[in-house]
């Protein structure tokens, strides 16, 4: 499994329009085979950010995506992202 996580920053009166531009791009991925779950949402409690969740079943899913995503362009913020590989999942509860 992948899972690429973190977060953007961008000035606060941009970042909902930019959040907002992913959506088509985020539709498509969720469709797409072998994601898992993805979201590019605006933080609760900071104006400037905006988090950033992919989970991949795998590489090679992750990697046809990247093949075929054609995101919005738009002027790339400050971006703390790491990528993540796990071979297990469990229930949190």
């Amino acid at each position: 499994m992948i899972i690429i996580a973190g977060y953007t920053l961008r000035e606060a009166s941009k970042r909902d329009a930019v959040v907002k531009a992913f959506g088509e791009m985020i539709e498509r991925a969720r469709k797409f085979d072998g994601c898992l779950d993805f979201s590019i949402s605006a933080d609760s409690v900071d104006p400037e950010r905006a988090n950033l969740f992919e989970c991949w079943r795998d590489q090679q899913a992750l990697n046809a995506w990247r093949k075929v995503a054609k995101g919005p362009r738009v002027k790339p913020g400050k971006a703390y992202v790491k990528l993540y590989r796990s071979d297990k999942a469990e229930k949190p509860f």
